[in-house]
């Protein structure tokens, strides 16, 4: 079996937290479950491109015992757990090509590695896989029936593929599923972004101003637990509703500007580029630390960083310290990649146990329809996404009301007034 791990001796240590991850989930375990009885993927070949987390072990289980033939490659050069990895490796006999840490050549060695599969399938998150076939891998493209995505980056990027008229194959966006954003996004997100800057720092945030750069989804669940933990969050934007709407949430909003002039702590969640550049850093506070939870490393232009830096040094395990020519010191959180994965362990397995089990329902979906869904980007069906949201109130023991006979005429009717 070829794949490229850091070592394979970790296997024990990470099936022990894979299999802790799955108490978890119970709603992909429930799926797997089905998979290992029907056999609905039985001879797809499928590559992944996904965060490798103990999550993700437990959905490249689930596709397995669905019978498919899958291989996984990292999707952040900082996100791989070596145990994970060498625990599917050695215990399901999964190829994985990811080590932490590794360089921008090797992340595209390992995704040529996944491609090499010649899958049937893809399943992306950032949508690195995808824009790899479609540029290093033409050859591939008549082969590939469809994918999934996983994130708002990602569907950015299909987004403005299938504008242009380039995508060659259609993408679900499971990223769009509600089950999937308004879950994973804000609660997923929030929590594990403020763990990774806090183990990354020690630093307290009570008391401390809170930078929060976008209010989408993300930004929200991040601004939300900060506030939490006690900071004074501001946020910043470029969007006039989502500003708004912070506004009526009771935070600070305001330019970057001015905001670099006030913040203790920065993060950056907007899928764009440089939000945090050159005149922000030369506002900020001696000491401010700065960070991203976006999905690339773009959103703090760390090149204009070090065109103003005399000295660097490495502060703690997840922290550069950069001391300016003007004498202050900014210190960058995991070289500006995802902090939650970088420096903690990413979303927490209950809410990945919702984003997961849409990335096998949705391939599911694909590989059962009798005709190829046209070249497009996809919503999950939203019989998918009410699926998932009823097993998993049922796997929380929660029961909700439903509709009776009048109420669904009512709804349905547009003569019942007052």
């Amino acid at each position: 079996m070829d794949y490229d791990i850091n070592d394979v001796k970790l296997a024990a240590q990470g099936k022990q937290r894979i299999d802790w991850a799955k108490q978890s989930m119970p709603v992909l375990e429930r799926i797997k479950a089905r998979f290992s009885k029907e056999k609905p993927l039985k001879g797809i070949r499928l590559g992944a491109c996904l965060h490798v987390t103990t999550e993700t072990a437990a959905l490249m289980q689930t596709l397995k015992a669905g019978g498919a033939k899958v291989r996984l490659c990292a999707s952040n050069p900082l996100s791989t757990q070596d145990d994970v990895a060498a625990s599917l490796v050695k215990h399901d006999k999964i190829p994985v090509f990811a080590i932490k840490g590794e360089n921008n050549k090797t992340y595209y060695k390992h995704i040529h590695g996944v491609l090499d599969l010649t899958p049937v399938y893809t399943m992306d998150d950032g949508a690195d896989l995808v824009s790899t076939v479609h540029s290093k891998r033409k050859e591939l493209l008549p082969l590939v029936r469809g994918g999934t995505e996983e994130t708002t980056t990602g569907i950015i990027r299909l987004r403005s593929m299938a504008a242009a008229g380039v995508l060659k194959y259609p993408i679900i966006a499971v990223n769009d599923a509600n089950t999937k954003h308004l879950f994973d996004n804000r609660y997923g997100t929030g929590q594990s972004t403020v763990d990774g800057i806090v183990r990354a720092t020690n630093c307290l945030l009570a008391g401390c101003r809170f930078v929060v750069c976008g209010y989408g989804w993300c930004g929200r669940g991040v601004a939300m637990r900060a506030r939490g933990m006690g900071a004074n969050v501001t946020v910043t934007e470029v969007n006039p509703l989502r500003a708004l709407e912070a506004v009526m949430d009771g935070f600070l909003v305001m330019p970057i500007k001015e905001a670099a002039k006030i913040g203790d702590v920065f993060c950056t969640l907007t899928g764009d580029i440089h939000v945090i550049s050159r005149p922000h850093f030369k506002l900020m506070k001696d000491g401010a630390i700065v960070c991203n939870s976006g999905h690339f490393n773009v959103e703090i232009d760390l090149p204009g960083l070090e065109s103003m830096t005399q000295r660097k040094r490495q502060a703690r395990p997840s922290v550069v310290e950069y001391l300016l020519k003007n004498g202050k010191r900014i210190n960058v959180l995991a070289e500006g990649r995802l902090i939650n994965l970088a420096a903690a362990e990413g979303h927490p397995s209950s809410v990945m146990d919702m984003s997961f089990a849409n990335q096998a329902l949705s391939i599911e979906y694909m590989t059962k329809r009798k005709k190829p869904l046209p070249v497009d980007v996809y919503p999950v069906p939203k019989p998918i996404d009410k699926r998932i949201a009823r097993e998993k109130l049922a796997t929380m023991h929660i029961a909700i009301d439903t509709l009776t006979s009048q109420q669904k005429k009512y709804l349905a009717s547009w003569d019942m007034g007052t």
